[in-house]
């Protein structure tokens, strides 16, 4: 059981990743490779990710160094997910690179106590060994995350829509209410009654920062140590990729019906939303909302009672061109 204890004020400073955390999404990309748990959702990812790894020479470094450091586990160290991932890659590897080398001692002694680790890594608490760390980690993500980050923004863009909408039904308290069955809100605590470890994390004013995640695969993560700023990784509310092949044309979507309805969903909108702001009945928007999804321009998730429709990446792309070529 993992529980999180708040006060007013960590109500207050909970807050929402802006973006992808790359450095997460990489522990969660190597926890795919050692399960075959949800391999389903990630089966165009998990296909050509191996492809790639082998074309970039990356296979042995991969087995050898990174998945011995990110086992599937109750246990990874937490220097490998700092903070400072949230502002992009490079800021990630950085801190990597600037963790105290006791720290690194301390987590990888930890590690050894759940696994065995294997030699050649005790000493990264040393420069060089960690500096070609980040290097595998960096070619790592160019050769299998980078090609997916436009399904991974899209999707993070969704869950904050889609937490905005709890946000603003019901406070920070919804939007902790919303994070999946997974994750249970009894006030003061937030609860994860799946997590492998006993673990209470007392935030003290820190706030929580909550990031979705693509590859993470439904068990949320923390960090190990209470110490370090909270954050709770999840799951996205995401349905796997598809390849566009066979979609309906952008012609036969672009109707202008079905325009209105697009472009109704450009902030978010219930089904009656988008009827109420297109001019059409509930039905047509229903009949639209369906095409427009199978197209691939919008994507929709369940709140309550009600369907969510919002835009995707190519939907968000279509209405801004539409409205640039408009004003000119």
């Amino acid at each position: 059981m993992l529980r999180f204890h708040f006060s007013a004020e960590d109500l207050a400073r909970t807050r929402v990743a802006a973006a992808p955390h790359a450095l997460w999404e990489i522990a969660a990309s190597l926890h795919r490779f050692q399960t075959p748990a949800g391999r389903w959702a990630y089966a165009h990812w998990y296909r050509t990710a191996r492809e790639r790894l082998r074309e970039a020479g990356l296979e042995s470094a991969v087995r050898q160094l990174l998945l011995p450091l990110y086992p599937r586990a109750s246990y990874w160290p937490d220097f490998l997910t700092p903070l400072e991932g949230a502002a992009g890659l490079e800021a990630g590897l950085k801190a990597i690179l600037a963790t105290p080398p006791a720290q690194v001692t301390a987590e990888l002694a930890a590690l050894a106590r759940i696994r065995r680790v294997p030699p050649h890594l005790a000493r990264l608490p040393e420069k060089g060994p960690r500096t070609e760390l980040v290097s595998v980690l960096r070619a790592y993500h160019r050769a299998v995350i980078e090609p997916h980050e436009e399904w991974m923004h899209e999707g993070v863009h969704t869950e904050r829509v889609r937490l905005a909408r709890h946000s603003l039904d019901g406070g920070t308290e919804g939007l902790l209410s919303g994070l999946g069955p997974a994750v249970r809100w009894r006030h003061p605590r937030l609860e994860i009654s799946t997590y492998p470890t006993e673990l209470d994390i007392r935030l003290q004013g820190r706030g929580l920062l909550l990031i979705p995640s693509y590859f993470c695969w439904k068990g949320p993560v923390s960090l190990a140590d209470p110490a370090l700023p909270p954050v709770l990784a999840y799951s996205l509310h995401h349905e796997p990729p598809r390849p566009t092949a066979g979609s309906p044309s952008l012609e036969i979507l672009l109707g202008r019906a079905r325009a209105r309805v697009l472009r109704a969903t450009a902030a978010g909108a219930t089904t009656t939303e988008a009827a109420r702001r297109a001019g059409v009945t509930p039905a047509t928007a229903t009949h639209h909302t369906t095409a427009l999804r199978d197209a691939g321009l919008i994507t929709s998730h369940r709140h309550g009672n009600s369907v969510i429709h919002t835009l995707t990446l190519l939907g968000a792309t279509m209405v801004s061109r539409n409205v640039r070529e408009a004003d000119g």
